[in-house]
């Protein structure tokens, strides 16, 4: 089935895919943003937020049934039945490791953005010039003088809590008032600067978390059920965030429940046309055009068609044998992940 032309498709609705929808429409582009799963509308789906422990038959924990049902899940502290549903089933989406790899998915509008753990640091030149520093892989083409604005931009808009310290290695930023150290860190941190100097300091954690009413949405309420979906707003997610922004233009069409299956290429023009969607509810195809295409989803899910694994979004190849982005073999490769933890792949 052929639908109406769109200015701009973004495949995917997490924090990428929110905030290039609010971009996109703000600068008066129609979009069509589309999402694989349920929609989750702000404060209205966000069932359990204001449960207590005792209302939860195993007080918010997990059970073993659980255990076996999710057995990648469980490797870290996702799995509990607070928010069960928010995460990917393990068993009806697996997936083949050679080597360990903890891949947690949300499939729905908003996507990890929010179950994210919010906190924020800048990348500085200590980063980008370390490939080059250390003789290693490639050097960045950029440094922090050229992204340093773009981080001003999303911080203003997102709400970033934090201390100004002036560290070169953690650069400073468009902070709203930071979440003060509690008592007992406090003391620990009084203890290194009088051992250490200020050449070990403990500070506040940056995080997309408010401290002061931002843009519309209240401050942190310190609840510690950020994970459930907060109705106050007050972390930085598609729901609170982007999604508001973007739809208040009138431009935005979103489709939860559109699985998009292929990017669509012109071998004449040698562009990308449009998207191929599954409707997740019926098995309906569609084919939806657009001048511009933004694939938004996690970085795993974007697969070709040579992958051994069963493909999540395929990159057309019949035109090119090596498929969209492939002619120099990068597509796939050197990809990166941030995990629960810090942890990264």
């Amino acid at each position: 089935m052929q639908n109406p032309e769109y200015d701009a498709i973004v495949v995917g609705s997490g924090i990428s895919g929110g905030w290039a929808a609010k971009e996109l429409t703000e600068k008066g582009l129609r979009v069509l943003c589309l999402e694989r799963g349920k929609n989750i509308e702000h404060i209205k789906d966000y069932v359990n937020a204001t449960k207590a422990p005792w209302e939860y038959p195993h007080r918010g924990g997990r059970t073993r049934a659980m255990e076996e049902l999710y057995p990648v899940l469980k490797r870290d502290y996702p799995l509990n039945e607070t928010n069960l549903d928010y995460w990917a089933s393990d068993k009806d989406s697996p997936y083949t490791e050679v080597k360990r790899f903890d891949w947690f998915r949300g499939y729905h509008v908003g996507g990890r953005s929010l179950m994210w753990g919010r906190q924020s640091y800048r990348h500085s030149d200590f980063d980008f010039e370390a490939n080059a520093r250390e003789g290693v892989a490639v050097d960045w083409p950029i440094r922090y003088a050229d992204i340093s604005p773009w981080y001003d931009y999303v911080e203003r808009h997102a709400g970033i809590n934090g201390s100004h310290e002036g560290m070169p290695q953690l650069p400073d930023g468009q902070f709203l008032p930071p979440m003060q150290l509690n008592c007992g860190e406090q003391m620990v941190a009084d203890k290194a600067n009088k051992i250490f100097g200020p050449h070990r300091r403990i500070i506040p954690g940056r995080s997309a978390n408010l401290t002061q009413a931002h843009d519309g949405r209240t401050q942190c309420q310190y609840r510690n059920a950020c994970w459930l979906g907060c109705p106050y707003g007050a972390y930085f997610s598609t729901q609170s965030s982007t999604l508001p922004h973007a739809m208040k233009t009138g431009k935005l069409t979103l489709k939860p429940w559109s699985i998009v299956s292929e990017v669509l290429y012109d071998k004449n023009t040698k562009r990308a046309t449009g998207v191929r969607v599954m409707d997740g509810l019926n098995n309906q195809v569609t084919d939806y055009r657009a001048k511009v295409i933004f694939l938004c989803p996690a970085l795993s899910k974007l697969v070709w068609r040579q992958a051994t694994v069963p493909a999540r979004l395929r990159l057309p190849g019949r035109c090119r044998p090596r498929g969209l982005g492939k002619s120099r073999r990068r597509t796939g490769r050197w990809r990166r992940v941030q995990g629960c933890d810090g942890d990264a792949w």
